[in-house]
């Protein structure tokens, strides 16, 4: 009987495992799917759908102005609290005159991106929603989302659009 029950458990692993293989966070897109959780996306100018968005959880324990090294930039303040390593990356093919990305989430959040040209933070682009909306260089960008409560994690989408 413990053998069986190895074996099951061995099996649920091994599906669980796979699961996770197929279902890496990393969305490409024109794949029209449920939002990817803590996604890193790769995009070219007229990308399919727009808006394209990924979630997550904002929030950690590191301050916010230490990971941008900044305590402002010219988009808003660096603030809140989040992990040490980004919630995604977003790598731009090419060059973007207009491109927003903005947070959306029922609790108040903050957003910090580092990328070609510098690094961007902001605080309630939109109600107590973050955004960053400009033109945008080709190359990788790293984001965070923050929580104002150390330790607090909330959830988030994050809609990227070149809609304006």
């Amino acid at each position: 009987m413990a053998s069986k029950s190895i074996n099951i458990a061995i099996r649920l692993s091994l599906i669980i495992l796979t699961l996770g293989i197929v279902t890496l966070p990393h969305t490409f897109v024109d794949a029209e799917e449920t939002p990817a959780i803590f996604g890193d996306l790769t995009i070219n100018s007229q990308f399919s759908p727009d808006p394209l968005t990924v979630r997550g959880m904002s929030g950690g324990s590191v301050d916010g102005n230490l990971v941008a090294e900044r305590k402002e930039t010219p988009t808003g303040p660096c603030t809140g609290f989040v992990d040490q390593a980004p919630d995604h990356k977003l790598e731009l093919k090419s060059k973007f005159d207009y491109l927003k990305l903005q947070v959306k989430s029922p609790k108040d959040t903050t957003i910090m991106i580092k990328g070609p040209g510098g690094t961007w933070c902001n605080d309630d682009f939109d109600g107590k929603n973050p955004g960053i909306v400009g033109e945008w260089l080709p190359g990788t960008y790293e984001i965070w989302v923050g929580s104002y409560i150390q330790g607090k994690y909330f959830p988030y989408t994050l809609e990227i659009t070149q809609v304006k």
